[in-house]
């Protein structure tokens, strides 16, 4: 990191004394007639505080680097840090019981508006970053060695993306001298003559595996000239594995291990919480919106209110996936050659309150009654049509282990912007790829940022959803 960016990370840290501090007060202004506490004993609570949150936020990770993840989930983080607070200070505060008295409603209000406090803190923090980034006063500059895949995807990525804070320079290749519009700056054996010659931070190196030397020669002369190195690794040989990279000595080892959802305990865990999420949608929001829904949907137009539609589901299972209907009834599903048709933008076939069911996704609700029957998950990947199906098998890699889990109501590669029609090879394959990251790197934590931020999609409108 460059040093503005660490004074900025040490900032992000740091605030949060004083937030935690003035939430104290608060709460005790709010409800101190209801608090009783033994002389000084409240400076030491109001220390016990500020030790509980830090070793919270160490726990759950609040303090990376997370400049490249959307707020939502950095949401996900504050709210987990908030738990573990609430776990640990209550913890403490039970050993003190006779210096310090309080009832739940003093608790509730102070670990609320702690979560409030620090939610919006983060949020005015990360958007005066932003500026600072588009101001190009906290970018780390770095220089890209290779251009195989790897390297193509991060230049496009930090460039779409600039509030990442990553400036790329230009890049080096021993085979080709084009990027997508990169800067080309010579060979690997000119990396030293560059280092000397423009002001470099970071040091990406993304060569093929098969490159040894090269690899090897790069990270030296990164050393030997002190620049900070990371190296994009050519995983997609292992897509179908969950890697983690330990040691054996100084050796580092990749470890190819099973799935998280394989794990007993995960599936149990996913599963409950399904159930309780699809059971809340529908004694909170289902009974009474589905009938509405039912209703328009019969004055709109002709045909079921209830479009059924095989998919693909877990193991590659032919399930049943159940949504409103937005078309026109006998709306054709396939061409003359068999192949699917996809919805595309100012679709002739979409009614027109079926354009506004696919824009607010209320459309897909009714699978949260596939979530209660067990056949689909509330995140999972996107269920593909059996022609879909078919047609992708050939072209792109690694389709199929997309249904090695219950397919989602949503998805990662939907909340990272893969709806809509998949108009060419790299589109789907693109959509594959983040479908195998949620896969091998599942966490619960992920699933409710995932669900957060689908909500946020939500509210503000998708483009890509028509």
């Amino acid at each position: 990191m460059t040093k503005p960016y660490v004074i900025y990370q040490n900032i992000r840290s740091l605030i949060d004394a004083p937030i935690i501090l003035l939430c104290l007060v608060w709460s005790l202004n709010q409800f101190g007639q209801e608090v009783s506490y033994s002389g000084i004993f409240i400076y030491l609570f109001a220390l016990l505080s500020l030790i509980s949150w830090y070793i919270s936020a160490h726990i759950s990770k609040l303090y990376t680097d997370l400049r490249t993840n959307k707020f939502s989930e950095e949401i996900v983080y504050i709210g987990f840090t908030i738990i573990l607070h609430g776990i640990f200070l209550t913890s403490i505060l039970f050993f003190f019981r006779d210096n310090f008295q309080f009832n739940n409603r003093f608790l509730l209000f102070y670990f609320g508006i702690v979560f409030l406090s620090v939610v919006i803190t983060k949020y005015a923090l990360r958007k005066y970053l932003h500026g600072l980034i588009y101001q190009g006063k906290l970018q780390e500059k770095v220089l890209l060695v290779g251009s195989t895949s790897a390297a193509l995807n991060f230049y496009d990525t930090i460039k779409t993306h600039k509030y990442y804070g990553y400036d790329c320079l230009g890049f080096i290749d021993n085979e080709q001298n084009k990027l997508n519009g990169c800067n080309y700056l010579g060979k690997v054996d000119d990396l030293p003559s560059i280092i000397q010659s423009i002001e470099i931070d970071e040091v990406i190196i993304a060569l093929p595996n098969s490159a040894h030397k090269e690899i090897k020669y790069s990270v030296e002369v990164c050393d030997h000239y002190a620049k900070r190195v990371r190296i994009i690794p050519d995983f997609y040989f292992y897509a179908s594995t969950n890697i983690q990279i330990n040691t054996i000595g100084l050796l580092p080892v990749l470890n190819l291990r099973s799935l998280p959802q394989d794990r007993f305990y995960n599936k149990l865990l996913k599963r409950t919480f399904d159930i309780l999420f699809a059971s809340l949608f529908f004694l909170m929001i289902g009974w009474w919106l589905f009938p509405i829904v039912a209703l328009l949907i019969k004055l709109s137009s002709k045909g079921p209110v209830i479009f059924k539609q095989e998919r693909w589901g877990i193991n590659n299972e032919r399930i049943i996936c159940y949504k409103f209907r937005t078309m026109k009834h006998g709306s054709p599903q396939v061409d003359a050659d068999g192949n699917f048709i996809q919805s595309t933008r100012n679709d002739s076939r979409v009614t027109t309150l079926g354009k506004y069911l696919r824009k607010s996704n209320i459309d897909e609700f009714p699978q949260f009654w596939n979530v209660l029957i067990g056949n689909m998950s509330v995140v999972g990947p996107r269920p593909h049509v059996t022609p879909l199906n078919l047609s992708s098998i050939k072209e792109i890699e690694h389709y199929l282990l997309r249904h090695l889990v219950k397919p989602g109501i949503t998805g990662w590669a939907q909340v990272n912007g893969c709806r809509g029609e998949t108009l060419t090879k790299h589109d789907m394959q693109t959509r594959v790829n983040f479908d195998l990251y949620y896969i091998h790197r599942w966490t619960f934590r992920l699933d409710c940022w995932i669900i957060l931020q689908t909500m946020v999609n939500i509210i503000k409108g998708d483009e890509n959803a028509y």
